[in-house]
């Protein structure tokens, strides 16, 4: 005998799992304000650090790997960040960050392919920070915007979670592990 499926039934649950996750909200720096130790980017990107990453497509398909060799100093509340990146594949690219601390946690930053500001805020543990990336592609150079989740985990691990999107859809995530030297 097959079971029978109330579709009345099965609406009533869909329209309550639509609205129950309606209301979860995005999380927001804020969130974070208890958690420590404290992230001050002028502590952490201050001298030599190397990160390992990854990129993934929506799906979760890993499409590339890198490392990263980082070199950050401060004078006040101003920072430059240097990052040279080497590819799984054998590319290498330079980026370096011109950053702002504006106090109450907020932070800006500009690079070259960098489209306008990064903008950033933080509290407690965390960072959000978000621009719009050039990236390369085949050829093409496509505009992606990057809305990064930075955790502080002790005073050496910083772990990132990024999610790419083009016009509002997901394109892919950017996973990366930060170690102090």
């Amino acid at each position: 005998m097959r079971p029978t499926v109330n579709r009345r039934g099965l609406l009533v649950w869909g329209a309550a799992a639509l609205l129950l996750s309606g209301c979860a909200s995005a999380p927001t720096p804020a969130d974070y304000a208890d958690e420590k130790p404290l992230l001050d980017l002028r502590q952490y990107f201050n001298g030599p650090l190397v990160a390992h990453g990854l990129v993934t497509d929506r799906a979760g398909k890993v499409l590339r790997r890198f490392t990263v060799q980082l070199k950050g100093t401060w004078q006040g509340d101003d920072g430059t960040l240097e990052e040279d990146f080497l590819y799984s594949d054998g590319e290498t690219q330079r980026r370096i960050w011109r950053l702002r601390h504006l106090g109450g946690g907020r932070y800006t930053g500009r690079a070259d392919d960098v489209v306008g500001e990064a903008r950033g805020e933080a509290a407690g543990n965390a960072l959000r920070w978000r621009y719009t990336l050039q990236v390369p592609v085949n050829g093409s150079v496509y505009d992606v915007d990057f809305d990064d989740w930075m955790y502080l985990m002790d005073d050496k691990l910083l772990l990132n979670k990024t999610r790419m999107s083009k016009f509002g859809i997901h394109v892919g995530d950017l996973t990366l592990s930060f170690t102090k030297l």
